[in-house]
């Protein structure tokens, strides 16, 4: 068992609106966002928040009531984030990208009643067809057009009017003009932090179909607070965070905007990850911050390296969602000057649990240390009350303040992850003497060949290390003999070749023979997840198809 982290005080729990309200008290004229080259002062933004608080609490949103915002990254998804909030709303964050049916599933399941969208044929058209056979009853409908520059926006009405879908005229729809059309004066929820859900966040979670995990104000306000002391370099008021990663997924929306505005940044908003208008905005803004999942940093250096663009303005990166290889770690902070580390965390932790420290850079191939008031412990995959010693391997369990209430409305899935107040996560790792935390894979994920426990991870690190591999992913697939066995799903780099032959020759000095891939496949692309990690779903499923069904 590893103590949490000793802090000289509690980490914060308060209402979410909070960190907002004290950037606007304490930097009002300082420039809150940068959508597209459009400018948004910290004033204006909680002025825009409090008519917005003011055209919801109209509409009957008052506490508990469940808002989604189905938007990418724009000024629209911040201002209605705090509005909802400001109320005692809950947030219930929707992928723009979902099919009808998955968005039908989680409007019913959360019992979303409105829901806040763009007037973009791509988005609209999903959002609005569930009105008729679910329990959602309002759509507040944003215009593209009106958070544009002025340019642009002309530009946009001319050049892209058939992106643009139509919208009814009547009651049951809402423009964002509208909505913000009043006097401004609202009376603000008085909020639990530590009982009040602030936002459900859906995920598959460790186990079955997706779950609204139910994090509430206490969760995410203390899981800024703890991040803000991993950062002790920072300039209040002057940092600029770079946003690609999406708002609607937690990573993004805690670690991007909540701690950004808690440290009075300018979020550089980007609706969504393409490479050359990414590079174009960090030589333009500069940007001090910027967090990523690895496949992003693994395209900004092959960009960076390629056309000798200049990256010095980032100082600060985290990486989640996915291992971060060594090599690119080096390779990015060679460029950048910057510190590159690798934190851990789920939906279920808002999201951050570890976090290698900045100063130093921590440990290679760790996901750092616990956050302030974060208990670790590694817990006997066969018998989970026995906590195991430092250097042993079993599953990890997360205790601390940004841990979930809860999932929403599924008491029976709460009960399979929580054991009093620590969170089952379904990751197997372990503790060094020093206290740094290493993953070594889901135990999902884990690999049964001939009765030994393959870890995806160890295979995928070791085929980082050859020089001509850009990405790797690897999963079990069917073995006669073994019953299970490694494959790996690899592309290369550009302009570099390598053989399957080759790979495996290479591999022969880094794995055991029980790990070396039974098969390699070479490929120009890997599936990838909606916020870019490389994905083993689809790979999975191509596999179970190949063999009549079961990998």
């Amino acid at each position: 068992m590893l103590n949490a982290v000793e802090r000289t005080s509690e980490i914060a729990c308060a209402a979410v609106t909070s960190i907002l309200d004290k950037t606007v008290a304490a930097y009002p004229g300082r420039p809150a966002m940068d959508f597209l080259g459009r400018h948004t002062s910290y004033a204006e933004l909680g002025r825009l928040v409090a008519h917005a608080a003011c055209g919801f609490q109209q509409l009957g949103v008052r506490k508990g009531t469940r808002v989604g915002l189905c938007l990418p990254n724009t000024p629209y998804y911040v201002i209605c984030y705090f509005a909802v909030l400001r109320l005692g709303g809950i947030v219930v964050n929707f992928n723009p990208l979902y099919v009808e049916r998955e968005m039908r599933h989680q409007i019913e399941d959360s019992g979303t009643t409105i829901m806040v969208t763009l007037d973009i044929r791509q988005i609209y058209p999903k959002v609005a067809a569930a009105l008729k056979d679910t329990c959602l009853e309002r759509i507040v409908v944003c215009p593209m057009s009106g958070i544009l520059t002025s340019m642009k926006s002309v530009l946009f009405s001319v050049f892209k009017r058939s992106e643009v879908a139509e919208i009814p005229d009547d009651l049951r729809h809402v423009t964002f003009e509208r909505l913000i059309a009043n006097d401004g004066v609202v009376q603000a929820a008085a909020i639990d932090p530590l009982n009040d859900v602030a936002v459900l966040q859906y995920t598959g979670g460790t186990t079955g179909v997706p779950k609204g995990a139910m994090l509430t104000h206490g969760n995410l306000t203390a899981n800024v607070d703890q991040l803000y002391r991993w950062v002790p370099a920072s300039q209040p008021g002057y940092e600029r965070m770079m946003l690609v990663l999406p708002l609607f997924h937690v990573f993004a929306m805690t670690v991007g905007m909540n701690l950004g505005i808690a440290f009075g940044a300018e979020l550089i908003l980007l609706p969504r990850f393409e490479l050359d208008q990414v590079m174009k905005y960090i030589t333009k803004k500069r940007p001090t911050m910027f967090p990523g999942v690895p496949t992003i940093y693994t395209a900004l250096i092959a960009a960076a390296e390629k056309g000798h663009e200049d990256l010095s303005s980032i100082k600060v990166c985290i990486s989640g969602g996915a291992p971060l290889p060594l090599e690119v770690r080096n390779r990015f902070e060679a460029l950048t000057g910057c510190r590159l580390v690798e934190g851990y965390g789920l939906s279920e932790t808002s999201p951050v649990a570890t976090c290698n420290p900045l100063d130093s850079g921590g440990k290679a191939g760790s996901v750092g240390l616990p956050l302030a008031g974060t208990t670790i412990e590694v817990r006997s995959p066969q018998n989970p009350s026995h906590v195991l010693p430092a250097g042993e391997k079993g599953e990890i369990y997360v205790r601390g303040p940004q841990v979930m209430a809860g999932y929403w409305r599924k008491p029976q899935e709460t009960a399979a992850v929580m054991d009093e107040d620590a969170l089952r996560t379904g990751d197997v790792g372990y503790i060094d003497e020093e206290g740094y935390v290493f993953l070594v894979d889901r135990l999902k994920d884990v690999i049964l060949c001939g009765g030994y426990n393959v870890y995806p991870r160890v295979v995928e690190e070791a085929i980082y290390q050859h020089p001509a591999v850009a990405e790797v992913v690897v999963i079990g697939v069917p073995d006669p003999y073994r019953g299970q066995a490694p494959k790996a799903f690899v592309r290369l780099r550009d302009g570099h070749n390598a053989t399957v032959a080759e790979l495996k020759e290479f591999l022969g000095e880094h794995l055991s023979r029980i790990e070396m891939p039974k098969a390699i496949e070479l490929r120009r692309e890997l599936p990838r997840t909606m916020v870019g990690k490389l994905s083993k779903k689809e790979l999975v499923a191509e596999e179970q198809a190949a063999h009549g069904g079961g990998a």
